[in-house]
């Protein structure tokens, strides 16, 4: 397979140290270093103008959120960003720098949302707590200063999944949104993972797809609903616009390719940037691939568009709060 020099750079560091993946650990361990290697990854970390953690009220029980708020007054776009993590694995913390960026990149408030994990809580329930905080972020615009006609949903992995299934909740339960970003999204849960991956145990590969898999659903029939795969709806028109992130060496790309297929044969705008030579996991780890940060200015690009920002908005410089160590 053809890597990107960063990509075999990043695999042999992970080969010689010995990573073991994280299907072959515990949940509690797989949770801690994947939380870690994101973190590592990530880059330098960017201030906010303003952070601050809250809770909403959820299907069953609060859920945790992070505001991220940059300079200015006033309702504000926002982008609500949920975590990947194979629905399994992910906190607010995993998406932290990623909020972070796009905070300050569109600007825009983002909200993300700590949704129930499997598989404690598999099958649907991250799904509708992603929708019910959708949909309170929306009904509480006031107090949070969002500007309601400017609200947008996005993902990574499962997150992307997971903003994708709010859309189709959204586009006939409410709230209209501008946008969905999709960064490398699962949408065929029940599909077969493909790709130059194959087995290559220092990278996200189809073990990985399965693992999540099987703590997500209870019952295999549950991945013909387009609730967890999007891909498997039987009508995309009328959805919001969106961008598809894939990475050329992700056993996700060819779902995420079709996916945005079939919402431009729907008649849904639909943008797809991919990425040759990349890996599943590269938009959370800009530290370590350029191209991490190429996606995450590309997605910032389509949120300003979406909410009607200049377009030659550049992204206010990164004031480091720690020192970035390139994953392993």
């Amino acid at each position: 397979m053809a890597l990107h020099p960063e990509v075999a750079a990043y695999r042999a560091a992970r080969a010689a140290a010995g990573t073991p993946p994280l299907y072959t650990q515990t949940l509690a361990e797989a949770r801690a270093a994947d939380l870690a290697a994101i973190r590592a990854g990530g880059g330098a970390v960017e201030q906010v103008a303003e952070v601050r953690d809250e809770h909403l009220p959820g299907p069953d029980g609060d859920l945790p959120i992070r505001v991220y708020r940059p300079a200015g007054s006033g309702p504000l776009p926002t982008l609500l960003y949920f975590f990947g993590g194979g629905w399994t694995l992910g906190s607010i913390d995993t998406a932290d720098g990623i909020c972070r960026r796009l905070a300050n990149a569109v600007p825009c408030q983002v909200v993300t949302v700590g949704y129930r994990l499997a598989p404690e809580h598999p099958f649907p329930a991250a799904v509708h707590d992603c929708h019910a905080a959708t949909v309170w972020v929306a009904g509480n615009a006031d107090r949070l200063g969002v500007d309601p006609s400017r609200l947008a949903v996005g993902g990574d992995s499962a997150g992307g999944n997971l903003a994708a299934a709010v859309s189709l909740l959204c586009r006939t339960d409410g709230p209209t949104l501008a946008g969905q970003l999709l960064v490398y999204p699962n949408t065929d849960i029940g599909g077969e993972p493909s790709g130059p991956v194959g087995d290559d145990p220092t990278l996200f590969n189809r073990h990985s797809v399965a693992w999540y898999r099987t703590h997500y659903l209870t019952d295999e029939a549950q991945a013909r609903d387009p609730l967890a795969s999007p891909l498997r709806a039987d009508d995309l028109s009328g959805l919001p616009p969106a961008l598809v992130i894939t990475a050329e060496l992700d056993p996700l790309c060819a779902e995420g390719q079709r996916y945005a297929e079939r919402l431009r044969a729907a008649g849904v705008s639909a943008r797809l940037d991919h990425y040759p030579g990349m890996i599943h996991g590269f938009f959370a780890m800009p530290g370590v691939f350029t191209d991490g940060r190429r996606a995450q200015d590309s997605a910032a690009a389509f949120l300003r568009d979406r909410f009607g920002l200049p377009a030659d908005r550049e992204a206010t410089p990164a004031e480091p709060e720690g020192t970035a160590v390139p994953g392993a």
